[in-house]
């Protein structure tokens, strides 16, 4: 496996919008584990592939204490978003920066896992607040466009 460098804010690049992923093949997984280690290196939570300068809907997140639940999200979408709640979150692409941000407290989403298989996520708590963040990323926003204060 192999870090990645992690682009930093202002890099124009982390405004892109990344496309769709239309085969998910050994490449693709090559890619999602190398994203894994260098979250985990960075002690990071989530990371989607924009952050790495590859601009495909991707994303990976382990919100565990442990490191060992690890959630692959290909081509994700929001079938549902409902409540509000106030979020403190950072980025690795803003390091040494927090913020409060309001986010929706409840999340649904379609997506591809690792092997291609279609599935179904409702998230809620920290959970629902990463997959907001990353999904953020894959359409080129960032914490900093809707923060409420910084900490």
């Amino acid at each position: 496996m192999s870090i990645l460098s992690i682009l930093h804010y202002p890099d124009k690049r982390l405004r892109n919008v990344a496309s769709s992923v239309t085969s998910i093949n050994k490449k693709i997984q090559t890619l999602i584990d190398n994203m894994f280690e260098t979250m985990y290196l960075q002690e990071g939570i989530g990371l989607a592939a924009t952050q790495v300068d590859i601009h495909k809907r991707i994303i990976v997140i382990d919100t565990s204490k442990q490191k060992n639940e690890k959630i692959v999200l290909i081509n994700p979408k929001f079938l549902n978003k409902y409540g509000s709640e106030i979020f403190e979150e950072g980025c690795l692409s803003i390091p040494n920066m927090r913020v409060y941000v309001s986010r929706s407290s409840t999340v649904k989403i379609e997506a591809f896992n690792y092997y291609g298989k279609k599935f179904f996520l409702k998230a809620t708590g920290l959970l629902s607040s990463c997959i907001q963040h990353e999904m953020d990323h894959l359409i080129g926003k960032l914490l900093i466009d809707h923060s409420i204060r910084k900490l």
